[in-house]
């Protein structure tokens, strides 16, 4: 065997491992403070069922939704850096006490950064749409593909494989809808579009966030 053919074969199974490998799930106690500032706003507010909630990770949590939807009744319980599988262990806190009518969700960015696997990924989506179809069958749910930042660029191809999986998915159910918010956030030279966000080329600034807004709300209409 020569060394090139050598090292084409090192590579592929490299990529595999990266593509395919399930990695552990980190630690969710790790919010057990942020969760529990939920809980505490919580006991002093009060909350309206049937609402829009908004749930996942940073992009979540940063995105202003309350002002951006203000006709609407919106419930923010984003918590920054989680896993998916993070939002399924604190699930009963962050989703299902709030009865509501649907669920814009965004999570999956820090699970491919953290070398899961596009099944791994796909997998717990998956177990979480069960959990919430169970819980409130009427319920219509949004995915907010993985974004296309500049500073996972190099992640992209699990991510992209990632969300036209989730897409196949949300395309055989009526309830389910996959809002594209990533190619809009592609340039016409195939990269991340630099203006849409903040300095750490991770998180969205106040364009990047009207770029979702107007996206999503030809969904929630």
């Amino acid at each position: 065997m020569s060394y090139k053919k050598f090292i084409s074969i090192v590579l592929v199974v490299l990529i595999s491992v990266c593509l395919f490998a399930d990695a552990p799930d980190p630690d969710p106690k790790r919010f057990d403070q942020e969760i529990n500032t939920f809980i505490q706003w919580d006991k002093k507010n009060s909350f309206v069922e049937n609402s829009v909630l908004f749930v996942g990770s940073s992009s979540i949590r940063m995105w202003p939704s309350a002002v951006s939807f203000s006709k609407l009744s919106v419930i923010n319980r984003g918590f920054g850096g989680s896993h998916i599988s993070d939002v399924l262990y604190y699930y009963n806190t962050v989703v299902k006490k709030y009865n509501p009518s649907k669920i814009v969700f965004y999570c999956g960015d820090n699970d491919i950064a953290s070398q899961k696997s596009i099944n791994q990924v796909v997998s717990d989506y998956q177990e979480f749409v069960v959990k919430v179809k169970s819980d409130f069958p009427k319920i219509k749910i949004y995915y907010i593909p993985i974004k296309p930042s500049i500073a996972r660029w190099e992640m992209w191809h699990a991510m992209d494989k990632t969300n036209l999986t989730i897409k196949e998915i949300c395309d055989k159910d009526k309830r389910m809808f996959y809002v594209d918010i990533a190619t809009l956030m592609i340039t016409e030279n195939g990269q991340p579009d630099e203006t849409l966000f903040l300095d750490d080329g991770l998180h969205l600034n106040e364009k990047g966030y009207t770029v979702w807004n107007n996206v999503l709300s030809k969904y929630l209409k």
